[in-house]
């Protein structure tokens, strides 16, 4: 099936009589005839349902239309964002190990990596999307156990170069995680570059209403952990914590990567998505392929014409010819990027701060990638607890303002932001 037909048909496939849309399981827990029964789901000898914590029906059709849409082997859901990116790295990498990720990902995931998950022992690296080969080199460590990157960092826009990065971890018998938020699954498939573990934020495109907060996790079947066994013990070594099971043995490459994050992390954490949140994903995930063509189409109107204006200072948005990234853009999304635009106003932050309380129709909130246009100062909000500093690394100036382009008229959104900048 192509990707259109996948959106609205893929993960759930209803028998005689059923219902058609994906129902939603809103249940804590599930009735067995027998204790027997149900011990062979505590011991993974049989597929089923004990407790919400862990798993629920409706979350796992929903995580396997996103699975089949990047084209992986399995999938999960969690709570947001955050939980998956967190859940992703910790699978692989525990005290004492390390971490290489790129430094313009976005505001959260890096406070996340450098500042909670070093309080857990994990050491991180974090480099320059753009760096060297040798420069990426000298980032690894003997206890180096995975690289992180976004397709297109929020809001740095800087796009990842998945094979290079790809290449690099492989040869160092890691894996590759990427957060594909950003580019969703209908303008880049990570996997086709040699990703190995893909995560996204559900709030944003995929859910594209701003109604409910998730996350997902996609495995993309080939790594091989057993392969290097002595780097992943989590993986190839017993759970004594589950029975002695050994993940990679028992669920081999396609599974095991997943299941070991649903049997032990979500067990453990519980940021499990609530089965409403995921029945509203789905809703999302069926227009996906109709909506991000309409955010590109929008962006590049934007980008266009905001960087003709006299009274901005630059522009930086992937679609764009002469940016940074456009060749980047064009090698792994030519189909478009995304509907938001970073640009920057002559005046700085008084300027930018005068210019969004002009706004129209663009509204000011922490939100981005949904239907509606919304603008934003990371940072003074998402982005406040990086220093100068950091926000420099991370492509994320003070004069920074993030425009997501939603699903309006062009002609409106553009007159809109005319009428603010002729405030300024």
């Amino acid at each position: 099936m192509k990707q259109e037909t996948k959106c609205i048909q893929a993960g759930y496939e209803p028998k005689n009589g059923e219902s058609r849309m994906i129902p939603i399981i809103q249940s804590t827990t599930f009735k067995y005839d027998s204790s027997e029964d149900m011990g062979k789901l505590f011991d993974l000898e049989a597929s089923g349902y004990f407790y919400t914590r862990l798993q629920n029906p409706t979350n796992d059709l929903v995580a396997a239309k996103l699975t089949a849409l990047e084209g992986g082997t399995a999938g999960m859901l969690t709570s947001s964002g955050q939980a998956a990116n967190f859940f992703a790295v910790f699978n692989v990498a525990t005290e004492g190990d390390h971490v290489i990720a790129s430094s313009s990902i976005y505001g959260g995931t890096f406070n996340l990596f450098n500042v909670t998950m070093r309080k857990m022992g994990i050491d991180f690296t974090f480099v320059d999307p753009d760096c060297t080969d040798e420069e990426l080199e000298a980032a690894f460590q003997p206890n180096t156990k995975c690289v992180f990157g976004e397709t297109i960092a929020n809001p740095a826009l800087t796009v990842f170069d998945i094979e290079r990065f790809a290449k690099k971890a492989h040869e160092h018998g890691v894996p590759l995680i990427v957060d594909n938020t950003f580019a969703t699954p209908i303008n880049c498939r990570p996997f086709e570059w040699g990703c190995d573990i893909v995560t996204h934020s559900t709030t944003k495109y995929l859910d594209g209403h701003d109604v409910a907060v998730g996350g997902a996790i996609i495995d993309s079947g080939n790594f091989d952990w057993m392969a290097h066994a002595d780097k992943f013990p989590g993986l190839c070594t017993p759970d004594e914590s589950y029975h002695g099971i050994t993940y990679a043995e028992k669920f081999g490459k396609e599974g095991a990567f997943i299941t070991k994050a649903t049997a032990q992390l979500m067990r453990d954490f519980g940021s499990i998505q609530s089965p409403q949140n995921a029945f509203y994903l789905n809703l999302g995930i069926e227009s996906l392929a109709v909506r991000m063509p309409r955010h590109c189409e929008n962006g590049q109107k934007v980008a266009e014409f905001l960087a003709q204006h006299e009274k901005v200072s630059w522009v930086n948005y992937p679609g764009l010819p002469g940016n940074k990234y456009y060749d980047l853009a064009q090698k792994y999304m030519p189909n478009g990027t995304c509907g938001v635009v970073s640009f920057g106003v002559k005046g700085g932050r008084p300027a930018a701060e005068a210019f969004m309380k002009e706004l129209k129709v663009a509204m000011i909130a922490t939100h981005v990638a949904d239907a509606h246009t919304c603008v934003l100062h990371p940072a003074s909000s998402t982005h406040r607890q990086l220093t100068d500093e950091e926000l420099v690394a991370a492509g994320v100036g003070p004069d920074l303002i993030r425009l997501s382009v939603g699903l309006e008229n062009s002609d409106d959104l553009i007159e809109d932001l005319k009428q603010a900048l002729a405030c300024i």
